[in-house]
């Protein structure tokens, strides 16, 4: 079976790089699939399940060598809501009082049939749409987002809200071992890329704390992640219609979210590797994961930015580095439970800390300043909504909203118009912008029909007919100047407008004349229009 993989996965990429830094992401992702667990109100071992099936799963079909997914905070925000609704709903039926963590599994398996119909029907293309703003707003937001899930490590309880802080001597060997940490992370590339420096940072770390007694708080101290392997869910929930309309809402949200934060994070490495992933495929395969693990009780997933760094930072490139960090993590809960319990949050807080200084855009700040301020305020709000809600498919769509605006704005300013008196007394108008919703109203107003002479050209050279709203705005123009007994023509249209103009068809009073389709005579009188013309139209 290992020679298998690495038949199949291990040529195309350094395999020493990717089973280390796969080793670095497996120990990496112990905590966090715990801690997102507790937060979706489920056992830790689903969050355990969820991560290693989705890390195997996506890194063998999708669409993005090097990415790593798993149980993620933002997807467990959304799920906490549906389990205990769920749980409710359970007591209701008659179903007991965990019914809520079927419901989830149920609504899981439903979130990655859609993610599977997007990705077969192209959506993921769109994410190549998302302004840079936003991709900068999203990784400083996120950035925050991790740097404040590790002040828990810093309380006396980190699975308990509330708990109290460390103080004094727990406090200082705490801070310690995470500053220790964090400077063998930062020195040690500079003297060897041998082994990944997180791996050794948690390695040296806990040798520390295991020989020499030191009294801190370790992954135990959150859960124990003993267990088998993941069982077939025995679904006691009906298979309604019912059932459908109560976990459809959910199905769509988490699978939007899980979308969004893994296309994201697909581009961000696609950045920092120089290479280009495929979305679509990406789309299947988060689905297909989804599925599998809904249907083995896991709690769902999507890419995890921070571990898809340590990954990439850690030397880890190929699909064999994804493949190794499920393998391993699935080790660490049937065989290696006692010795991964023992393995100080200090060390996992450090390597953390180091992904959010990797992750965070540095360069934003200083161009601050420099962008549009419509770019800024993106960049802003984007941040801004990521830290506040911990939503980032809100926030990604804000800050897509608000781009999408201001790029309205902007062009529509930018349609204006010059005049020429010819010697035959036509007058011509010089259109320059697009033509659009935006543009419309001062579009109309750059006409003067009743002053105008009785045949007006508008060249379109420098004008391009964006949508539907454009073309109104050209029969209304048209309108104008026939009610003053006046003929307006078109020239140089474009042939995606003529396009837009052929399929209106008798939506508007515009003929193209084949003989010259860069000539349209826009308001013939229905009188005029002789069958010799009829016939040349369209």
């Amino acid at each position: 079976m290992i020679q298998l993989i690495y038949r199949k996965f291990g040529k195309r990429s350094h395999t020493k790089d990717d089973l280390l830094s796969g080793l670095t992401v497996a120990l990496a992702l112990v905590p966090e699939a715990v801690a997102f667990a507790i937060i979706a109100g489920v056992p830790p071992l689903v969050g355990l399940y969820a991560a290693f099936m989705i890390c195997l799963i996506t890194s063998v079909a999708g669409g993005r060598p090097g990415m790593i997914s798993g149980a993620t905070g933002a997807l467990a925000v959304i799920m906490v809501g549906l389990v205990k609704i769920g749980n409710e709903r359970g007591i209701e039926l008659g179903l007991g009082e965990n019914a809520g963590l079927q419901y989830l599994f149920a609504a899981v398996i439903l979130m990655g049939v859609i993610q599977i119909a997007c990705g077969t029907l192209k959506l993921g293309r769109f994410v190549r749409l998302i302004p840079q703003p936003v991709m900068f707003g999203f990784v400083n937001g996120l950035a925050i987002v991790i740097f404040q899930a590790q002040f828990p490590m810093f309380t006396e309880a980190p699975t308990t809200p509330g708990a109290a802080w460390l103080g004094g001597s727990a406090l200082f060997i705490m801070g310690g071992l995470v500053l220790l940490t964090m400077l063998i992370s930062f020195f040690l590339p500079k003297l060897t890329t041998t082994v990944p420096a997180s791996l050794i940072g948690i390695v040296v770390v806990s040798l520390i704390v295991i020989l020499g007694g030191v009294d801190t708080l370790t992954v135990s101290n959150m859960a124990s992640i003993k267990g088998g392997l993941p069982e077939l869910v025995n679904f006691t929930i009906p298979f309604n219609w019912d059932t459908l309309v109560f976990i459809a809402p959910f199905s769509v949200i988490l699978a939007a979210v899980g979308l969004i934060e893994s296309l994201m994070t697909l581009t961000l490495i696609d950045e920092l590797t120089e290479t280009r992933g495929k979305s679509n495929r990406e789309c299947v395969g988060q689905g297909l994961a989804n599925i599998v693990t809904g249907f083995f009780g896991g709690m769902g997933g999507c890419a995890m930015i921070g571990q898809s760094i340590i990954n990439i930072r850690s030397g880890g490139r190929g699909r064999l580095s994804g493949i190794t960090a499920g393998i391993l993590l699935l080790c660490f809960i049937l065989f290696a439970s006692p010795l991964i319990e023992r393995i100080p949050l200090a060390a996992l807080t450090g390597v953390m800390f180091m992904v959010v200084i990797g992750t965070f855009e540095w360069s934003s700040i200083r161009i601050l300043g420099k962008i549009p301020k419509a770019d800024a305020f993106v960049l802003v709000l984007v941040s801004v909504v990521t830290v506040v809600t911990h939503n980032l498919a809100l926030a990604v769509i804000a800050g897509v909203i608000v781009s999408a605006l201001a790029f309205a704005w902007k062009s529509a300013q930018h349609i204006h118009r010059e005049t020429e008196m010819r010697e035959d007394g036509t007058k011509v108008y010089y259109l320059h912008g697009p033509l659009f919703f935006g543009s419309i109203t001062d579009f109309s107003t750059e006409f003067t029909p009743a002053e105008d002479p009785s045949e007006v050209i508008v060249d379109m050279m420098d004008s391009r007919v964006w949508d539907h709203s454009g073309i109104e705005a050209l029969q209304k123009l048209a309108e104008r100047y026939r009610a003053a007994d006046k003929t307006i023509h078109l020239q140089h249209i474009s042939a995606n407008c003529r396009q837009l103009l052929e399929k209106a068809g008798s939506m508007i009073d515009i003929i193209v004349l084949e003989d010259d389709p860069t000539y349209i005579v826009a308001n013939l009188k229905k009188a005029d229009r002789t069958p010799s013309a009829r016939s040349k139209a369209n």
